[in-house]
């Protein structure tokens, strides 16, 4: 047998015919094996192994990219199929659905192979060798910190976030295997969030700082930096979390207006103010390039009165002070745009915009407060011309033909770029003080005979 044993693989098997010189001999086995016997045996070799033997590591994948090694002190999450040599199968973390999670190096496995799992199956027999199929999900060291590897840095870059600012990115987040388990992609929405404040996990807090709008990088977090030993919903516990993101824009809810004039006309006399009448074109877009819309594509200029609140109160502060045929842009902070709701369908929440502005007419509004003024003198005997049928009583439609008569003859203007019936209306209301439809001479009074927060008009 010691013959022919020799030169045998695992799971070989072999017939074997002993003659009694190299088996018994003439006195055999009392009660079991006669005198002279020959012998034979039906062989199958189970396991085989030398004192001298070390650890045997046969690696027959191994990722292209290989940042890291195992070092002692790491903590490995791994999974395993645990088999003798004749294929036998003795334990599974597969079997489990759970990885295998330890420290390395530091005596918590046995030390003729790298893993200690807690054996659910077959027993081991003694002497038995142990085969281990492994597959390496996750490595990390406790004291590790955060990895970042910057993977698209836009040339302009004229700042870089703060603590403090709010964030809105894009993020695909992966464990170290590759494997997805959340994307703000899927979502068609971006992740928004103040940054070092602690309102993210303290890694992607850290992540965080320091980038440009545009800016794409990839942060990787060991788990005492992300969700820890607990994990979360689709993140196992003491998993090194992969965030591949795209910054799309970032801002201090303590921003203003930022303002860069591209052109200034070399006359540039009559600057823009509160009230005035404005005709202008604009593209407008998010920091990232987005275009969200376009008076150019429309064909027609975007008009209001500067101050009136008809645009966001951002544009109203960035069209301050511009002559006409200046061109700027001005970038508004989502706190004087259109806040954390945006507008669904149009503005993401929280977004800061970007518009590009060229002024092309400007007519000049009228003093805070008013809403008609006179051009020259006003005449001694005016509720007299207003009361054309001498009546004693001015209606509506006497009061709306007497102040259309005055601005086509120039001898009154009317604050620009708003409704001539409902302005009319409105000052018509405020001389009627009675409510009744008509006007007195008794309630008839101009701007300057009564107290200037009770009546605007006249």
């Amino acid at each position: 047998m010691d013959q022919a044993l020799v030169g045998m693989c695992v799971n070989e098997r072999r017939f074997v015919k002993i003659p009694p010189k190299l088996a018994y001999g003439s006195e055999g086995v009392p009660g079991v094996i006669p005198p002279n016997a020959v012998l034979h045996f039906d062989v199958l070799l189970i396991d085989l192994w030398n004192s001298e033997d070390e650890v045997q590591v046969q690696t027959y994948f191994k990722p292209e990219k290989c940042p890291r090694t195992v070092q002692v002190s790491d903590f490995v999450r791994y999974h395993y199929n645990g088999t003798f040599l004749d294929g036998t199968l003795f334990d599974s973390s597969h079997n489990r659905m759970r990885t295998y999670d330890t420290y390395v190096g530091i005596g918590w496995l046995i030390n003729t192979c790298c893993f200690l799992p807690i054996f659910v199956g077959k027993e081991i027999p003694g002497q038995a060798s142990l085969v281990f199929d492994v597959v390496l999900l996750d490595l990390h060291n406790p004291k590790d910190g955060i990895s970042i590897e910057n993977q698209l840095v836009p040339e302009a870059c004229e700042r870089r976030s703060q603590t403090g600012d709010f964030v809105r990115y894009h993020y695909n987040g992966t464990l170290l295997d590759g494997t997805l388990f959340d994307s703000s992609y899927s979502r068609n929405h971006t992740y928004d969030t103040y940054i070092g404040k602690g309102y993210v996990i303290a890694g992607m807090d850290e992540g965080l700082l320091g980038v440009c709008t545009g800016e794409k990088r990839r942060i990787i977090i060991p788990p005492h930096l992300g969700y820890g030993e607990e994990g979360r919903g689709k993140i196992p516990g003491s998993a090194v979390l992969i965030f591949d993101i795209h910054v799309v824009d970032f801002h201090n809810p303590s921003d203003s207006v930022g303002i860069t004039v591209h052109y200034k006309p070399s006359n540039c006399t009559v600057l823009s103010k509160k009230g005035d009448y404005l005709k202008y074109h604009y593209n407008a877009s998010l920091l990232d390039g987005t275009l969200l819309d376009s008076t150019h594509s429309l064909g027609k200029t975007y008009n209001i009165v500067l101050g009136s609140g008809q645009v966001v109160l951002g544009m109203d502060m960035g069209l301050q002070d511009m002559c006409v045929g200046e061109r700027r842009t001005v970038v508004i902070p989502p706190h004087l745009g259109y806040g954390e709701d945006g507008v669904e369908g149009e503005v993401p929440g929280s977004a800061v915009l970007v518009f590009d502005i060229e002024l092309l007419e400007l007519v000049s509004g009228l003093p805070e407060g008013y809403m008609f003024v006179w051009n020259g003198e006003v005449s001694p005997n005016l509720f007299e011309e207003i009361d054309q049928n001498h009546d004693g009583e001015v209606l509506l439609e006497e009061f709306s033909e007497y102040i259309q008569t005055q601005v086509d003859t120039g001898k009154g203007k009317l604050a620009p770029g708003f409704d001539f019936e409902k302005i009319v209306k409105n000052m018509f209301t405020n001389q009627d003080r009675d409510g009744n439809g008509k006007v007195t001479a008794e309630e008839f009074k101009l701007k300057d005979q009564e107290a200037k927060e009770e009546h605007d008009e006249l």
